[in-house]
């Protein structure tokens, strides 16, 4: 089987956690301060704030920035749960706006009419690897005093107008579980320009304490371990290569794609940089079978395959019932169509010719 996704680790992130064992000192220690030093100086970034995961710095970020209860969040309806949970456990309530047809991300031209007098922020998602419009998202949201925090938790390394994502908003969140484009097994970071903002999530990560046993706020125990930073700062500079690795494996992709009525590959929006943390295509008439047929003979195949999101969150039995607004006829549309290919770096040149001629016979009708 090619696997879907896949960690690379080896003998450098080893040789870090056996460093950290030895030392003694396990959470929240140089290690830490190092990759916080280190992501913040990659993205463009005064500060970066390490947390425990992608959904831990989300839920920080969000209490960082003052959003809270009587608030509303706009957010895409086509992402990762975290994204909408982060905002209720804020005591804000997300409300939905639909998403572009070729990027799958947050659409500038509806989010006008989603934004009222309740919303404290917008949080435009990165999804699988390529930056939202974020330029008029930014116009939209400043003009209606909203906040802006980019969910780049699929992002490493992508960019728009020459920067890299996570230095696009007020503040931007990243993600390091297993699969991603850099991993530290769990972890998460909150990158921002603003010093409050920092200081805040700092403290709302390690129980609110501004020295120890001085409780200043109500905190979390949200911290990142030493294990962890010490893997980040080995992935951290292998990022760059992999990124680069993931567009040329999307390229074949993409062409070995070409010509196949009724599959539409991922596209690349102006000034933007896609670093391809999944490469998902879209299935629609007049291509032979569905979706899920197709993840399936993939699948039987040997061809690591999924569905993308299963549907748009407002959907989601746990959010059902909360009369959240927005409808995303978009999003509801494309949502049953999306499946992955395996893209990561470990896909070699023999991997992509198999995957590509697993879709291909798949093309002619059963």
């Amino acid at each position: 089987m090619i696997p879907i996704a896949k960690p690379l680790l080896g003998a450098e992130e080893l040789a870090a956690v056996k460093e950290v064992l030895e030392s003694g000192r396990l959470v929240q220690g140089p290690k830490v301060e190092a990759f916080e030093k280190a992501f913040a100086a990659y993205v463009g970034r005064k500060h970066a704030v390490a947390v425990a995961s992608g959904t831990a710095a989300l839920h920080v970020a969000l209490l960082a920035h003052g959003v809270g209860k009587g608030a509303e969040v706009v957010i895409p309806p086509l992402t990762f749960f975290a994204t909408a949970s982060t905002v209720l456990s804020a005591g804000a309530k997300p409300a939905f706006s639909d998403v572009e047809r070729v990027s799958y991300n947050l659409d500038p031209q509806k989010l006008p009419a989603m934004i009222t007098r309740k919303t404290a922020a917008v949080v435009p998602v990165h999804l699988y690897g390529q930056t939202a419009d974020m330029d008029p998202i930014l116009e939209v949201a400043r003009d209606r005093d909203a906040v802006v925090i980019e969910d780049a938790c699929q992002a490493h390394g992508a960019e728009y107008h020459g920067k890299k994502a996570g230095r696009l908003g007020d503040s931007a969140c990243f993600s390091f579980y297993a699969t991603k484009n850099m991993t530290t097994g769990e972890g998460g970071m909150v990158v921002t320009d603003r010093d409050d903002v920092a200081d805040r999530a700092r403290l709302l990560r390690d129980h609110g304490q501004a020295a120890k046993y001085d409780h200043v706020l109500l905190g979390f125990n949200l911290r990142m371990t030493e294990i962890a930073a010490a893997i980040g700062l080995v992935q951290l500079r292998k990022l760059e290569g992999w990124v680069r690795q993931r567009r040329e494996n999307a390229k074949v992709l993409t062409k070995g794609l070409e010509g196949i009525e009724g599959l539409v590959p991922p596209s690349e929006g102006n000034w933007m940089v896609h670093s391809y943390y999944q490469y998902i295509v879209r299935a629609e008439p007049p291509f032979p079978r569905t979706r899920d047929e197709v993840v399936s003979a993939l699948v039987e195949d040997g061809v690591g395959s999924r569905p993308s999101y299963p549907m748009p969150l407002y959907k989601q039995t746990a959010l059902k019932d909360l009369r959240l607004r927005g409808r995303c006829p978009v999003a509801e549309e494309v949502v049953p169509r999306l499946f992955e290919l395996p893209v990561h770096p470990a896909v070699g040149p023999k991997d992509l010719e198999t995957v590509v001629e697993a879709v291909q016979r798949l093309a002619t009708p059963a």
